[in-house]
């Protein structure tokens, strides 16, 4: 007789599971969307506003000769303050010009200097050139207005560069044991920061982007979901079937909210970002976000789109290699979307 497993017992359960919330377009569209979005935001949990984030200007630099760059902070809880770099193109800062606005968020890494395209540790190098990983760096040279945001856990907010993917586990479960979320805190740190951007003539805040990969992409599509202020999301390496990847693989814990799949997949929560377009990015060879997972789910996502009479405001991008950003399919794509707000 075998040993018992406490894995296969989970997947028997899993592969029997239908989540109890799942898209369903023979019913009401609007009734499902009110559903959804009140049970999410009840696993969700994010902090409720309790801050003022007025930005705190660390420096503003010219030197370099592509962009003009603040270095600020904003508080998003009290004393916690979220370090960020805002980066214009030349000629914009103070000129009375609004430009759409792109927050890139770096996924598990050792922190948004990443986007930025700056190595500051053994590795970075690689890190940003292999994976188109300088996401800020490529939106303010299409124009765009780009803010890099240090997510919690990463970076300067408590990161472990000798853990070399960022110090995630002590503070998701330290956020469970407050009846909160990790990636829900993340959400919340978005929203502040959209908040603090009201105070930088030079952003149309009425047209504000979010993308990232792999964390990053998580907290792109979990945020989109909560912040209607997002009005488009494009996540990378992210958005894939709960079961195919975050149940069925290892995973870091800021991934997992408690619940979540007893309720729904990862494309019934486009109801909650339809009908603001969605880019969703992958690679074919990315071994934890399955391709196979992330078309099944996008087709809900597609009948999702549909059903809110916006088929062409959903996108998907596959990338030719594995777990990364593809900057040239995907800014074409985003910046046609775009133009439907």
């Amino acid at each position: 007789m075998s040993e018992p497993s406490v894995l296969k017992l989970h997947h028997d359960y899993a592969d029997a599971h239908k989540p109890l919330m799942g898209f369903d377009p023979s019913k009401d569209y609007a009734a499902q969307v009110a559903a959804v979005r009140e049970k999410y935001l009840e696993l969700l949990n994010p902090p409720e506003k309790t801050t003022e984030p007025v930005p705190v200007i660390e420096y503003i630099s010219d030197a370099d000769p592509r962009f003009d760059e603040i270095r600020f902070s904003f508080e998003t809880e009290p004393g916690l303050m979220i370090p960020a770099h805002l980066l214009l193109p030349k000629g914009v800062y103070k000129s009375g010009v609004k430009l759409p606005v792109v927050i890139g968020l770096q996924g598990h890494s050792t922190g948004m200097h990443i986007s930025l395209g700056r190595a500051k540790y053994p590795g970075d190098e690689e890190t940003i050139s292999g994976g188109d990983r300088d996401f800020c760096i490529q939106a303010v040279a299409l124009g765009y207005a780009t803010v890099a945001m240090e997510q919690r856990a990463f970076g300067e907010l408590n990161g472990s560069v000798a853990e070399g993917v960022g110090g995630c586990w002590q503070p998701s479960f330290q956020a469970l044991m407050l009846d909160r979320t990790l990636i829900g805190e993340r959400a919340s740190d978005v929203s502040r920061l959209i908040d603090a951007l009201e105070h930088f003539p030079e952003c149309d805040v009425e047209c504000v982007g979010l993308m990232g990969n792999s964390g990053g992409g998580t907290a792109t599509y979990y945020t989109a979901c909560c912040e209607p202020r997002v009005k488009i999301a494009m996540p990378s390496c992210a958005f894939c079937s709960l079961h195919d990847s975050i149940f069925s693989l290892r995973h870091c814990m800021c991934n997992y909210i408690p619940g979540l799949f007893k309720y729904f997949e990862m494309g019934d929560l486009a109801l909650l970002i339809a009908p603001r377009p969605l880019i969703v990015v992958c690679g074919k060879d990315d071994m934890i976000f399955p391709l196979e997972g992330v078309k099944r789910e996008f087709e809900t996502v597609e009948k999702i789109y549909a059903a809110a009479g916006v088929p062409d405001n959903c996108a998907l991008i596959v990338g030719q290699a594995g777990h990364r950003f593809y900057a040239a399919q995907s800014w074409p794509v985003y910046a046609e979307m775009l133009k439907k707000l």
